[in-house]
């Protein structure tokens, strides 16, 4: 599937620390695999289905693609969705057996990967739904000295150290302060930072408050990447079918939200609670995908690099540690 470019997506619309392992398992409140349930009562079939633990966030639309399997899942399988608070609690989760997928950030997936954590994307979910937003600045020299707001280990955190580099400047010259994602519109509003990097739907709450974007989140080397659909080595090996089912039902899902945003943002809007403008907006800013072509493989390689020259981690993954593409559409 080819990622829907801005234009489509505005033109169709005008018609959120890591958690420890065991406050997943409470949030989760799940055993460590898929659990295969009996058919219908009702029904005579002896066919089994199998319920699979996805986890994402909420708040934050372009992760919103699990709420939304049940409705395209392929025979044999239903979903059951799990949110957790940041992406890094997704993997702890994942390793843990908590879930067995994820739509998750691809950076924590990629640090968690060079600490040979058994973990593998086999789809891509959504590019963008980053902002580096300010108070009417257009460039990061006039913010030398001034706190920045970041969310910490994330894709955006990644892009403004490689934004900082191109521009001749050091961290060093700003202030980077961790906000969490929640926190980050209104830490701008209150004046708790001078500008963020950070992601939706704290960027259109911002925007719609009067912030601009300071300069292009995209323009790096790893362009729009940020959200994948994750699992685990040990159930591609293990079950092979199962992933094949679950990565054809996030395709089909993909598809259909691609093309139907006038019916499913109300229940978007519903699911997370907030303002359907902002969602809206929100909206422009994201670009829907499941395909794992050799561009997206290239940007997940130069984002592993990134992360391991500004010290992120220590080795860089190769694309084929990171990526499965057996299952990809």
């Amino acid at each position: 599937m080819r990622p829907l470019s801005h234009r489509t997506l505005a033109r169709r619309l005008a018609a959120g620390a890591a958690l420890a392992t065991a406050a997943v398992l409470a949030l989760a409140g799940c055993s460590g695999s898929s659990s295969a349930d009996e058919g219908s009562s009702g029904d005579s079939s002896t066919e089994e289905t199998v319920t699979v633990k996805i986890g994402t966030l909420r708040g934050q639309p372009h992760f919103y693609q699990p709420f939304l399997y049940n409705d395209h899942a392929v025979d044999g399988v239903e979903f059951e969705v799990v949110t957790l608070d940041t992406t890094p609690a997704l993997s702890d989760a994942l390793v843990s057996g908590s879930i067995d997928f994820a739509i998750s950030g691809v950076t924590p997936t990629i640090a968690s990967i060079s600490q040979d954590r058994d973990l593998k994307v086999v789809a891509s979910a959504a590019d963008g739904g980053s902002g580096f937003i300010g108070n009417g600045e257009s460039s990061l020299d006039e913010l030398v000295g001034e706190k920045i707001g970041i969310v910490q280990g994330s894709a955006q955190e990644v892009a403004l150290r490689l934004l900082i580099e191109d521009a001749g400047l050091t961290p060093e010259d700003f202030a980077l302060t961790v906000i969490p994602v929640p926190e980050m519109a209104s830490a701008f509003a209150a004046g708790d930072i001078a500008a963020f990097m950070g992601v939706e739907i704290g960027v259109s709450i911002a925007k719609a408050n009067g912030g601009s974007e300071v300069v292009d989140p995209y323009s790096t080397p790893i362009g729009k990447v940020n959200i994948g659909l994750i699992t685990t080595g040990a159930l591609i090996e293990e079950n092979p079918e199962l992933v094949q089912k679950v990565v054809d039902t996030h395709a089909a899902t993909t598809e259909y939200m691609a093309d139907n945003i006038e019916e499913w943002l109300p229940g978007m809007v519903e699911e997370f609670g907030g303002d359907e403008d902002v969602f809206a907006s929100a909206l422009e800013n994201f670009w829907l995908r499941s395909d794992l072509s050799d561009e997206y493989v290239g940007q997940l390689e130069a984002l592993a690099s990134a992360m391991a020259e500004i010290g992120l981690i220590t080795d860089a993954p190769t694309g084929e540690d990171i990526v499965d593409t057996t299952f990809a559409p």
